[in-house]
């Protein structure tokens, strides 16, 4: 009797263990039903994808955001079907005017100045994005821009408005800024719900500019809260044939869903996608509609995978159904057999649960004749029903439906129309009473209001050259910025930090401003391009005022890595590059003249900038000069320099005794490398590399064979040494330097 407790707990225990098993075997069920559905749609096998999705949702739930790859692959069909810009025949009015307004929309030539590149209204308190690209206040805050439809690049939609553009556009459009602000006034309205109040507003502006597209969007989602939804549609539809129609198809898909016309808004979701992928919201709401259309009717129904599969899918496969495409017919009792031994196999052996779960769906599958035979009596029928009739139908029959409203053969109709026909017949206006929005010409600027003091930069109070606007919202001419930047990573004007901007750099033009200096300002341009060019023609000369790096030894053809971090050596740097001369001078320090008589040119190989504006920089060197005079430009030192050249030997007998001795002196400075302690030798390697080859011909470079170079850096002697050694125009004289040198070295005992 005492035992009876005991043998009822490991009952309990094995009983629990087995609810366990299957659980856990029925989420691997679901799960590679979900992967098989994923990999049918990135296939654009839509029909067969839609089975297992609808397989998927009667074994158990499935979140809208795990249809992401099925709503990519609708999309591609769509796109495939949906006739090109270039063909409107047979279109209606809508669609037509949307496919013109899109194909208008792709290219930046006819986008005014003064434009939006979104929602190509009036560029209203404008924000800078990083790509240098300008978008009006709403586009940013609603979020409806995710890449710039310029270029493409990331907009983060919380950039701060351009100051500079910002106070031009007030005093040269004061009555555009007005209705902007009744639109904001209207827009606010509708985030406190008070939608009256909203429409009332945005009326106000529609009134002074009928084909004002912003304020006919806000009103039509104030006339949505207000459930009046015929004036919604007349608005939404009407902007649909503006220039940039996606945000209006979104809006007009929202009146049809609040509507309860779940199909048509499906249709207008998507076409708003065809013309715009990234619009936002518009997918996650695609994949709401499919993950409720794909739904059993009672979502609390979870039935198991045998008898989801027998009367949901057209074929499942076996371990490797991700990409396997057959599956062999079975006989369905059988496979009913099969599959209730497998369970209990599963859990008196605890074999692998996957390899288990894999031969389950094997075992379950159907054919692909019972597949047909499913929903043959759905195909045959023509045209498109509502889905919001779904739910009077079965479970089997909403697979079905759902696949003839995305058949790729029957879509098209419905995206050259996008619904417009439907309400016609119900006595909807599509808005054919107003005309369609013209194409907005560029903006003329008040001649009495130019004045290129407007533009200029705060730095150096010229006329800004390539503006660049920082996050911040603040302009100034790049290289002033740079030049800020190298003394402190914060704004110049707000004191706001700008590490991230400084760890990015990407000082990229604001096109607006670039455009509007050119075209307004042509004269004062030209003026400043001349000078600017000026400075940079100087800076490029590499005998007059050549920049001078104070710092170590350099050598021609050795390498020389560079840590810099002061302000003026990022500016020289810069400038180095700037220019295209990639070089600049380098000598060591002298306490009387500041810098020494002689040096040597490095030439940059490249720059690899840190997050906090420090640089490491790869040189190598190259000419070797004399200093003729001693100046200084923003900071660091300058020179008019001599380049040094060796004096070449014409005598048959000298050259051959010259090559003897470089020979001599190579040999002995291999002996002397090799010998060298391990630790030294690999440090030799690490920082100079290996000891150059026995070049063929000693008088073929104005500096003459690398080796003696190499050696020059190596050897461990006073820098002083170093540079009377580099300031030598004789290789004979230089080889016999090194020689001593070398002979003294290994005359000292090895410890």
């Amino acid at each position: 009797m005492a035992l009876k407790p005991q043998v009822a707990d490991k009952a309990e225990e094995k009983s629990a263990f087995f609810i366990s098993a299957e659980e856990e075997e029925e989420e691997g069920h679901h799960e590679l039903i979900l992967q098989k559905g994923n990999a049918l749609a990135s296939e654009d096998c839509l029909k067969e994808a839609i089975d297992w999705f609808s397989a998927a949702m009667r074994y158990g739930p499935v979140r809208p955001e795990q249809l992401s790859t099925f709503v990519d692959c609708i999309l591609r069909n769509f796109k495939r079907k949906a006739p090109g810009p270039q063909s409107t025949a047979g279109r209606s009015p809508d669609a037509a005017a949307a496919a013109s307004a899109a194909a208008s929309a792709d290219g930046p030539e006819d986008l005014a100045v003064f434009d939006c590149p979104n929602c190509r209204g009036f560029l209203g308190e404008p924000a800078t994005a990083a790509c240098g690209h300008s978008y009006c206040k709403r586009c940013l805050q609603r979020r409806l821009v995710s890449k710039c439809r310029l270029c493409d690049e990331p907009v983060g939609g919380e950039e701060k408005a351009n100051v500079a553009l910002c106070g031009l556009l007030e005093k040269w459009f004061p009555d555009e800024l007005k209705k902007l602000k009744t639109l904001q006034e209207a827009e606010a309205s509708c985030e406190r719900k008070l939608y009256s109040e909203a429409v009332s507003l945005a009326s106000d502006v529609l009134r002074s500019d009928p084909n004002m597209t912003a304020a006919r969007l806000s009103r039509a989602e104030a006339y949505t809260a207000l459930k009046q939804y015929r004036l919604a549609l007349e608005d939404a539809e009407f902007c649909s044939r503006s220039r940039y129609p996606a945000e209006a198809l979104f809006r007009k898909a929202m009146v049809l869903h609040e509507m309860g016309q779940v199909d048509e808004s499906l249709q207008v979701f998507l076409h708003c996608l065809t013309l715009d992928e990234d619009f936002p919201g518009a997918k996650r709401k695609v994949e709401k509609i499919l993950c409720d259309l794909l739904s059993p009717a009672d979502e609390n129904v979870k039935v198991g995978l045998r008898e989801t599969t027998q009367n949901t899918l057209p074929h499942l496969r076996n371990k490797h159904l991700v990409t396997d495409a057959q599956a062999q017919p079975q006989n369905v009792t059988q496979r009913q057999q099969q599959h209730q031994h497998q369970v209990r196999g599963a859990s008196a052996h605890h074999v692998d649960g996957q390899e288990k779960r894999c031969e389950s769906l094997e075992r379950s599958g159907l054919s692909r004749a019972q597949s047909l035979r499913m929903h043959g009596s759905h195909c045959s029928e023509e045209g498109l029903k509502r889905v919001s009739s779904a739910p009077q139908l079965g479970d089997q029959d909403k697979g079905g439906l759902l696949k003839r409203k995305l058949s790729v053969s029957d879509i098209e109709s419905y995206v050259v129309d996008s619904g417009s026909s439907k309400y016609k017949k119900q006595g909807v206006s599509k808005g054919s009473k107003h005309k369609p929005a013209k194409a907005k010409t560029c903006r003329s600027v008040p001649k009495d209001l130019l004045d290129a003091n407007d533009l200029e930069c705060s730095l150096c109070m010229r006329l800004f050259y390539e503006p660049v606007t920082t996050p911040c919202g603040h302009t100034f001419c790049k290289n002033c910025l740079e030049r800020c930047l190298d003394h402190t990573p914060q704004c110049p004007l707000c004191k706001e930090s700008l590490r991230e901007y400084l760890a990015c750099r990407k000082y990229v033009v604001t096109t607006v401003l670039d455009v509007l200096i050119k075209q307004l300002f042509s004269q004062e341009y030209e003026e400043r391009t001349k000078t600017h060019l000026e400075e940079n023609r100087e800076l490029s000369d590499l005998t007059k005022n050549v920049p001078i790096f104070v710092c170590t030894m350099a050598y021609p053809t050795v390498p020389c890595p560079l840590h810099v971090f002061e302000p003026r050596y990022r500016l020289m740097i810069r400038r180095c590059m700037d220019t295209g001369t990639r070089q600049f001078g380098m000598c060591i320090s002298d306490p009387q003249k500041g810098f020494a008589d002689y040096g040597c040119m490095l030439i940059v190989r490249s720059v690899h900038f840190l997050p906090d504006g420090r640089s490491v920089v790869d040189t190598i060197g190259g000419k070797r000069f004399r200093v003729l005079s001693r100046g200084m430009k923003d900071g660091y030192n300058t020179a008019d320099i001599q380049h040094l050249e060796d004096t070449k030997v014409d005598d048959s007998e000298e050259l051959e005794k010259l090559q003897e001795l470089h020979d001599a002196v190579y040999e002995q400075a291999q002996v002397w490398f090799q010998n060298l302690k391990i630790r030294f030798h690999n440090q030799i390697l690490q920082h100079f590399g290996p000891m150059p080859e026995r070049e063929p011909d000693i008088q073929a470079t104005p500096n003459g064979p690398a080796c003696c170079w190499w050696l020059l850096a190596v050897l461990p002697i006073d820098p002083r040494y170093q540079l009377s050694v580099l300031s030598m125009t004789s290789l004979k004289d230089r080889l016999v330097k090194i020689q001593h040198i070398l002979t003294y070295l290994q005359s000292i005992p090895n410890n």
